[in-house]
Order: C-alpha cells, then sequence, then structure tokens
C-alpha cells in the first residue's frame, strides 16, 4: 500500500500537536513531582484539590498526555497506529476533564472545555489523514 504526500498544512497540525501535548506531559510532570513552579501557579486550595484526586483521575491525566505525545510523533512519522492513540488519549482526556468539571474542580471552564475540543480535533485529524492515504 503507497501512501500519499501530506500538503504543507498536515506537518503543521502535526507540530502543534506535538508542541501541545509536550506541555501536556510537562504540566503532568510538574504536578506528579509537585515542583515549585507548579506550585506557584495555584492557591492552596487547588493543590489540596489535586493532591486528592483518585487515582484514575491521575492514570486518565498521564494517559491523556503522553497517548497523545506518543500520537503527535506517530502523525509526523506518518503511522497509522496515531489514529489509536489519538482515540484514546481523547477517551482519557473525556474522563479526566469530565471528573473535574462534574466535580466542581475545573479552575478554568474554558480551557477545560478547550482541552475537550483539542483532543476531539486531534483524533479527527488523525482519522481524517488516515482516509486521505498520509498514514501507512
Amino acid at each position: 500500500m503507497t501512501t500519499k504526500k501530506p500538503p504543507i498544512w498536515y506537518w503543521i497540525v502535526g507540530v502543534v500537536a506535538l508542541i501541545w501535548n509536550a506541555m501536556g506531559v510537562n504540566a503532568y510532570l510538574q504536578q506528579a513531582y509537585n515542583t515549585e513552579s507548579y506550585r506557584a501557579m495555584y492557591s492552596k486550595e487547588q493543590l489540596e484539590i489535586a493532591a486528592n484526586l483518585p487515582s484514575f483521575v491521575t492514570a486518565a491525566f498521564a494517559l491523556a498526555v503522553f497517548g497523545g505525545a506518543l500520537a503527535s510523533l506517530l502523525l509526523l512519522f506518518r503511522k497509522k497506529l496515531a489514529v489509536m492513540l489519538f482515540y484514546v488519549s481523547l477517551i482519557a482526556v473525556v474522563i479526566q476533564m469530565g471528573y473535574l468539571l462534574i466535580n466542581g474542580y475545573a479552575s478554568s471552564i474554558p480551557m477545560t472545555i478547550m482541552i475537550i475540543l483539542f483532543a476531539v480535533v486531534l483524533a479527527w485529524f488523525s482519522k481524517y489523514s488516515a482516509t486521505k492515504g498520509y498514514l501507512n
């Protein structure tokens, strides 16, 4: 099976996806290691909430960002596995952000919704790229 050469905007979306997910990985690692810069960004109440989140929410956070980062790399390498990983990342994002929204823990509702929408767009884009023949 041969693949089509993707247009320039494909590469732009791929790089933006990688940068976005790398920022997510950074946020996860800062939270996981409880860095000084992480603690400086949030109030004591917000830090207490984050420290007491259920483990499945933290696991969803990790799966969302690491899965999204790996999917972004695979997208840049034009591999079909990117599609599945973007969908796994999307499911994890919905679990994590859904929990935060339902329980009133989202510090910024517009940002929370944007994260969900970005995950939807990346999952759709990867599927679209596969159907266009850009992935092998």
